[in-house]
């Protein structure tokens, strides 16, 4: 099950924060965190914290193990940009464009970890007691000595 979390209007550049986002793509989410302690960028303190939401979304919400979850999409995309000017020499204006972006994490647990899951889930599920096979009860015009075995119908 994809759980997703989604951070909007951060104040850098998409195309800064997907440096980031390249470099956690795909991995678990611990060793991810662990990455973004480390990286030097604006943004991967950002990107840790939406990454948090998301394990925290799937446990709380939706009863995963956050040690079985992964970062399968993480994406950048453009937020509305503050337009500002700049004016420059002999009377002329420079257009300034500060952009922004919507970081979106969604992580989902890995595959063999959900079947082993729903396999102990299902082990713990208690079994109902198995009814007794219904026996189809004789009709009194029902001959049982008879064999039929051509398919029109005559006896043997």
């Amino acid at each position: 099950m994809e759980v997703r979390a989604i951070t909007r209007n951060i104040r850098v550049s998409p195309r800064k924060a997907r440096l980031v986002c390249d470099a956690v793509r795909g991995k678990d989410v611990g060793a991810a965190m662990a990455i973004l302690r480390f990286l030097p960028q604006k943004t991967a303190p950002i990107i840790a914290k939406t990454l948090k939401s998301a394990s925290a979304n799937a446990e709380n919400n939706y009863d995963l193990d956050p040690s079985a979850l992964y970062v399968k999409y993480i994406f950048a995309d453009d937020a509305p940009q503050l337009k500002r000017g700049e004016f420059r020499a002999r009377g002329r204006f420079n257009r300034i464009i500060k952009r922004s972006c919507h970081i979106t994490v969604i992580v989902e647990e890995r595959e063999e970890t959900a079947q082993r899951r729903n396999a102990t889930r299902a082990a713990r599920r208690p079994v109902a007691a198995a009814a007794p096979a219904a026996t189809p009860a004789a009709s009194p015009t029902a001959n049982t000595d008879e064999k039929v075995t051509e398919t029109d119908g005559t006896e043997s």
